[in-house]
């Protein structure tokens, strides 16, 4: 996607949830400090720990938020999409990033500096209220998969993730609903806190049972339904 002028800066703005009520002419005083930064596949955006002055919306491509742990041990937190925001934490406090970005794919992502943003926010307080709204969500997110890790079991886990995708990513084709996003099976299973070898073992196991297909990097569910009783399925297990 090719942002040459602030008209394009504007209209990628005013299509976000945060900003899309804003008044025209105030966005674009907003849009003219916007910048845009060009990334290619598995390029590290900003590690964990780095200073943190902007946060960046995507205009094109996917961004692989993850952290680390003090052994190494990698998380994957989220998965940002076209239209959505990251880096706000930084951004809003100033300090050192909470997390690392990767580009799964090649990215285009427009940029806002904390000296250009606060000054802008702090006269648009209704914006910075959608922003604790997005924040929030983010955090009850971030708390779900905590407590999926702490209390379901592994193909609870894996399967849950799978349907959470499908919906997030999904592409309906003839063969059922393909996963839009590459992923190895070492990221996903740092989505749900397993080894790549049981995200191979279950994965493998629900192929021959007809629930999904795995290939090229890519997963398709065959069986929405049939994958969303599984995991209800040893959820409830669990509980008896």
């Amino acid at each position: 996607m090719a942002i040459t002028g602030l008209e394009d800066k504007l209209a990628v703005l005013s299509e976000h949830s945060l900003l899309k009520h804003v008044n025209p002419g105030e966005l674009a005083q907003l849009a003219a400090y916007a910048t845009v930064a060009q990334h290619r596949a598995r390029t590290i955006i900003f590690r964990q720990g780095d200073p943190g002055s902007s946060m960046m919306a995507v205009l094109s491509g996917r961004v692989r938020i993850c952290s680390y742990s003090a052994e190494g041990k990698e998380v994957t937190l989220n998965i940002v999409r076209k239209g959505e925001f990251f880096g706000e934490i930084a951004l809003l406090d100033g300090k050192t990033r909470t997390a690392e970005a990767v580009a799964l794919e090649p990215t285009d992502l427009l940029v806002l500096e904390r000296r250009h943003f606060l000054p802008w926010l702090e006269a648009h307080p209704t914006v910075c209220l959608r922003m604790f709204n997005v924040l929030c969500d983010r955090l009850r997110r971030t708390s779900t998969q905590l407590e999926d890790t702490l209390f379901l079991e592994v193909p609870c886990r894996l399967a849950r993730c799978l349907v959470r995708l499908a919906t997030a990513f999904g592409v309906v084709e003839k063969g059922g609903t393909r996963i839009d996003v590459k992923l190895s099976q070492q990221q996903l299973g740092t989505l749900v806190g397993i080894t790549r070898e049981s995200t191979n073992k279950h994965l493998n196991e629900w192929q021959r049972d007809g629930l999904i297909t795995v290939s090229s990097g890519s997963v398709t569910i065959r069986d929405l339904e049939g994958l969303r009783e599984l995991a209800d399925f040893f959820d409830e297990e669990e509980q008896t």
